[in-house]
């Protein structure tokens, strides 16, 4: 699945390229084949372009497998100028001479000379003082001291390249100039930057986002949160909201907006604006920002991105129950009350199915005190009332007050009997739709059941 923090640098890195007339590429680093499969590299596809990034708007896929000559003649250039050697040793044999196991490699092999050959890894030889200095359009300048550093491998013993140096010549050979990627990786950028120098080349220009967190500012899990890109999407988030909601995890227009059209943010995103500290994935926030602008849809659009949460098998009415024609005469109202479109179901399910829903809950805090009295005199002055969403709200008013009920507690009981629910469309108007008929059978039940 695609992470939201994949996808706000991935929109970063395409703004970016965006804005200076540059490439953005998706680079599907394969290097090792049991992480990967063709059906995830489709769905990252299908996700990008579901965000608003269709295939032909970038560089790609391109998988990083396809460049496997240049991996390993980068590594043999680097075994050839002392860069890298050979290494035979086993973890368990690093922690007997090292007494730790969470110490790092300790150089056993570093001056034994060792060729090639089976259980034989290739290590990169690191620099025995100094620091390697990152430069981050993020978070400045980053000290890292090469004696923390340990011997890292770069090849298996199979002679495959390993991620950390295939990622190196891959930017290399496909004139990468910026790298925009989450913080998680900035420990691998001296390591990185090592063989950019090692290569005889010169890196590229790096920035590293912040880590996204959730409301307890633990950074965000898949075992823990909601964190693909794809349940966002099948729970009824529009991608432009979206879109737009990642922008400002990290970054801010000016003027303290929120809402705020692609090609605006395309025109102002400055990736030295972004600022280091970890980034709340706030889902209140997200709702509130996909509520404007599924009401900043025309009714008509509202009424056909809604459609897959009105049929099977996510409606629970049956297919033949369902009126495009009913269901358009509610959609203004619904428009103006949900704030992810799947919430449309329940709030007009009363509409196409035989018997309500009913929240018990609802239900109860309902159907006390008054409640029968109160129901006996709506059916009796509904009977004979005008159809009209007005004259609806007249005959419930006025049978409120035979019980000394304002109108917020007379139609409580009303509402509850006819939709199932303690809140929804706005009564009258949803009455009128269902007709005099099937509104008074439900509340006829409803005074019986009580």
């Amino acid at each position: 699945m695609f992470h939201v923090g994949s996808a706000r640098s991935a929109l970063f890195n395409w703004a970016f390229a965006q804005q200076h007339g540059g490439q953005f590429v998706l680079r599907i680093e394969d290097t090792d084949a049991s992480r990967n499969r063709p059906e995830w590299i489709d769905g990252i596809i299908s996700a990008m372009t579901w965000l608003g990034m269709p295939p032909g708007s970038y560089e790609g896929p391109v998988l990083q497998s396809s460049n496997t000559g240049e991996h390993v003649a980068a590594a043999e250039r680097l075994l050839a100028g002392g860069r890298a050697y050979y290494c035979s040793c086993t973890r368990e044999e690093i922690v007997a001479r090292t007494g730790d196991s969470h110490r790092g490699y300790d150089g056993h092999c570093r001056v034994l000379g060792l060729t090639a050959g089976p259980g034989r890894a290739l290590r990169f030889r690191t620099p025995d003082d100094g620091a390697t200095v990152v430069q981050d359009v993020v978070r400045g300048t980053v000290r890292f001291e090469n004696s923390a550093i340990d011997d890292f491998p770069i090849a298996r013993a199979d002679g495959s390249v390993l991620f950390l140096l295939a990622n190196v010549v891959d930017d290399l050979v496909m004139g990468i100039t910026h790298v925009i990627r989450g913080e998680e990786h900035l420990p691998n950028t001296p390591k990185q930057q090592m063989m950019w120098a090692a290569l005889g080349h010169e890196p590229p220009v790096w920035a590293h986002v912040p880590v996204l967190v959730n409301e307890k500012r633990q950074k965000l899990s898949k075992r823990r949160d909601k964190v693909a890109l794809e349940d966002y999407r099948a729970e009824g988030y529009l991608a432009e909201a979206m879109r737009n909601y990642l922008m400002l995890l990290g970054w801010a227009p000016a003027g303290d907006r929120e809402i705020v059209p692609w090609p605006e943010l395309v025109a102002e995103f400055r990736l030295d604006d972004v600022i280091p500290s970890p980034a709340f994935f706030d889902v209140r926030k997200l709702r509130a920002i996909n509520g404007v602008y599924i009401r900043d849809l025309p009714l008509a659009e509202f009424i056909a991105r809604t459609e897959p949460w009105l049929s099977a098998p996510v409606a629970p009415w049956p297919a033949a129950s369902f009126s495009a024609e009913v269901y358009a005469q509610v959609a203004p109202l619904a428009q103006t009350r949900v704030a992810v479109l799947s919430e449309v179901t329940a709030m007009v399910d009363f509409l196409f199915l035989d018997e309500p829903v009913v929240d018990d809950a609802a239900w109860a805090k309902a159907m006390g005190g008054p409640a029968p009295g109160l129901l006996d005199a709506v059916i009796e002055t509904l009977a004979t009332a005008s159809w009209e969403a007005d004259a609806i709200r007249g005959a419930v008013e006025k049978a409120g007050e035979q019980f000394g009920l304002k109108l917020g507690k007379a139609q409580a009981p009303v509402r509850v009997a006819v939709t199932g629910r303690g809140v929804g469309l706005p009564l009258f108007e949803s009455l009128h739709v269902l007709g005099r008929e099937r509104t008074l059978d439900r509340l006829r039940a409803a005074r019986a059941r009580l």
